[in-house]
Order: structure tokens, then sequence, then C-alpha cells
């Protein structure tokens, strides 16, 4: 098995006093192409969560977006991982797709006291994706918001909303964000809207250009760009080359930052993780 690359209190903080703290990780753990590439070669598939969680620092689960999980899995979950590691976990579709957003209380609070509270620790963001046709109702939106809920068996929980739909870039939905502490996902896509305004509390980064051509996933300097923009956020500092619908606040407080490497060719995505967290740790 690899060195864990996380230890609890110590994940690649910036090279900063009072930085936040940045993990790097993929999408799952469960695919057939990072068998003899990712994993080593023989490796049982039962072990894989065990190796991944100690060559990154997270992992993003889309399983939850289409199901309920037990508490038993939560808890498998927590006793694999070691600790500093965590998993952000994708909100159910049933809560996001839908044509009333103020309507999704139950389905909402059934998720949140499914048994996240078993992942103790390890549990990171919850991301509530919504489809690329939902488009922004200030009012509708900003109802939804009110029904996250801010904590779970006394541990903060931290949202974050991934919005798919260019209505969304405008003032009034980064100010309704941040009027409700809520994260948005920074999304590099050629599919969606990317704006890096910084809505919530800590910043959530969703990679999806992956080259199959790049062993690396993503060319070096561009991981070279994106360690630089991790630090930056850490230390409370905004990026200067990112898309924005608002200009960049002043410097603000330390913030956690989460990236992931999504789709894309996603042979490649544990080798940029990977590659990102060898260019923080130098700069640690």
């Amino acid at each position: 098995m690899p060195k864990p690359t996380s230890e609890a209190g110590d994940l690649f903080a910036a090279p900063a006093s009072r930085a936040g703290r940045v993990r790097a990780g993929i999408g799952g753990w469960t695919y057939a192409p990072w068998r003899d590439n990712f994993y080593p070669a023989k490796l049982v598939q039962r072990r894989e969560l065990e190796y991944a969680s100690r060559a990154l620092t997270a992992i993003e689960v889309n399983g939850t977006y289409y199901g309920a999980q037990k508490p038993a899995t939560y808890a498998k979950w927590r006793a694999e991982t070691p600790d500093g590691f965590v998993f952000s976990l994708k909100a159910p579709r049933y809560a996001t797709d839908r044509r009333v957003l103020a309507e999704a209380g139950k389905t909402i609070a059934d998720f949140v006291d499914g048994g996240l509270a078993e992942l103790g620790d390890r549990l990171g963001p919850i991301n509530w994706q919504f489809q690329p046709g939902k488009t922004f109702d200030a009012a509708d939106f900003g109802a939804f918001l009110e029904l996250l809920p801010r904590t779970l068996d006394g541990r903060a929980l931290r949202h974050v909303v991934e919005v798919r739909h260019a209505s969304f870039l405008c003032a009034q939905y980064v100010e309704l964000a941040r009027r409700h502490r809520v994260a948005t996902v920074f999304t590099d896509s050629p599919k969606y809207p990317s704006f890096a305004d910084l809505t919530g509390d800590f910043v959530y980064v969703r990679l999806m250009r992956s080259e199959a051509a790049q062993a690396s996933g993503y060319p070096p300097a561009a991981l070279d760009g994106w360690a630089a923009r991790a630090n930056a956020w850490a230390m409370g500092e905004e990026p200067d080359d990112l898309p924005r619908v608002l200009a960049p606040a002043a410097r603000t407080a330390a913030r956690d930052v989460f990236v992931y490497f999504i789709n894309g060719a996603k042979e490649r995505a544990p080798h940029a993780a990977m590659g990102l967290l060898e260019r923080l740790r130098g700069a640690a």
C-alpha cells in the first residue's frame, strides 16, 4: 500500500501561516481502467478504497446521487480510510432535479439524516448538483438554500452547489449564495458555466479536461497553475486568471480547498490528482 498522503491536521497547507488545507482527489474509486494503471496489479477490488485513500486526500462519491447508501456502508468507508481523508458526497438527484426546489425539504432531510453521521470527520462537502436545464429563479433557489441543514450531530455541514445554466452568471445569484454562505463549484469545463466567484467558506473545484495523451492527465504546466491557484485560495486570496461575475473581493480568511479531477480522460484522473498533490507538498 502507498504511504498515506494525509495526516490529521497536516493536509498540504499552503506555504503561509494560517492557510487553509488543500485536498485533491477523483470521482469514486471503482473504475476498471484504473486497474494495472493506478492500482497495482492483482490488487483485489475490495481493497481499492483502502489504496486510493492513501494515495489521494479526498474522493467525490457519485453513487449517492442515484441512490441512498445504508448507514453501515458509510461506517465501512470511514473504517477503511485514514485520518484526514474526506468524502465529498453528491446529494440525491431527487432533491435538485425538480421543478419547485422549495419542495425538496423531505428529500434533503432523508439524505442528511440517513446515515451521513456515520462518516464522522470523513464527511466533506455535500455537492448539490443541478441539471443543465435548471434556470436561476432567485426566490425558489433561495428557498432551497434555506432548507440545507447547517449541522449534523454537532458537526458543521459544508454545502456546495453546482449550477449548470448560464442564467446563474449574474450578480443576484452570487449575492444570494453569499448570504447563505453556500459555496459554488468552479467547473473547468467546455460544457458548463465556469465562474470562480467565492460564495462560501471553502473552495470546491471540478477539473474536467484530463487528456488521454498526457500520462499525468494534465500537462505539467497546467498542474503547476492549478497548484498555484489552490495555494492562493487556501491563503484567502483569489487567482487573477479565472472568469468571474463580480470583481474579486479583498483578501479574506484562509479557506479549505477541494480539487477533484472529474471526467475528461477519466483513466488519467488519479495521476493528475497525485501530480497536484506532489506540487502542493513541494510548495508546503
